[in-house]
């Protein structure tokens, strides 16, 4: 049977589109300008022959042709995007590729992904460094750990307890210069004052290192801290602090759909209290 020739361009552009309600915000998802936005509904709407959006006195808005179509086209773009992964990396069922701070993988995640292979010893791992801002197309990422305060537009689940610790060396004053890292929740913002920083390293775990040979104190992800101060190296300054951000497993819903990406999220999601 012939198939109907689909402008996946243009359906691309009309799922956007219906989600902002917005050409604006829809250019900006897809990396182009509002006029092309624009171009490209009205080419859908000639060639379907309906109106997919009017405006009002309070924005943009799907007419009932276009929300008849939507839960379809995107059911229909999510099995593209499954099929690609299948293609990509069914080959490999038994490989992990994660992108993953370092300091996160010492203190947390290496141990978790031993035991969790000592249920099957045929599985591999490969890591990639840094805080999980990876293209994971470009990687062919299975999953991501983030230091930030939600999955964002990604599926995910917390690792850990959120929120912060100030650590410091046992011989450092309470009011010792900060010692910075990227990605520090601290910085300047009201209630911390303007710090006096000394030294700054590539990461939370350096932090820790550092507050520990005595340079300085360091505001660092509650889980990290703890782990620091489980081995003695650190002393707590004060009570943990409460915060949104924390360590996020992430992944886009067709990796997180895979049957070996679950896995592995029941067995560390069992790990935690």
């Amino acid at each position: 049977m012939k198939r109907t020739h689909l402008p996946l361009n243009g359906l691309r552009v009309l799922d956007a589109a219906a989600r902002h309600l917005s050409f604006t915000r829809a250019a900006d998802e897809l990396a182009v300008t509002p006029a092309a936005v624009g171009q490209q509904i009205r080419a859908l709407e000639d060639l379907l022959g309906v109106i997919l959006f009017r405006r009002t006195s309070k924005g943009l808005e799907l007419t009932d042709e276009a929300a008849a179509g939507l839960d379809a086209i995107r059911e229909g773009f999510l099995r593209f995007e499954e099929g690609v992964q299948a293609m990509r990396a069914g080959q490999s069922s038994h490989v992990y590729t994660i992108a993953c701070p370092r300091d996160f993988f010492a203190a947390w995640l290496s141990s978790r992904l031993a035991a969790f292979r000592e249920t099957s010893p045929q599985l591999r791992f490969s890591l990639i460094g840094g805080n999980g801002d990876v293209d994971f197309a470009e990687a062919n990422l299975d999953l991501a750990v983030r230091w930030s305060d939600g999955p964002g537009d990604l599926e995910g689940i917390a690792l850990g307890p959120r929120g912060t610790v100030v650590v410091a060396g046992h011989d450092v004053p309470d009011n010792a210069p900060w010692i910075a890292w990227p990605g520090d929740p601290a910085g300047d913002e009201p209630g911390h004052g303007v710090r006096e920083v000394h030294i700054s390293v590539g990461d939370a775990g350096t932090a820790i290192s550092a507050a520990a040979a005595g340079l300085g104190r360091a505001r660092v992800p509650r889980l990290l801290g703890d782990a620091g101060l489980a081995t003695g190296r650190v002393r707590l300054l004060g009570p943990p602090e409460d915060g949104l951000r924390g360590y996020w497993l992430v992944a886009p819903l067709p990796q997180w759909r895979q049957k070996k990406v679950r896995a592995l999220i029941a067995a560390l999601q069992a790990d935690q209290p």
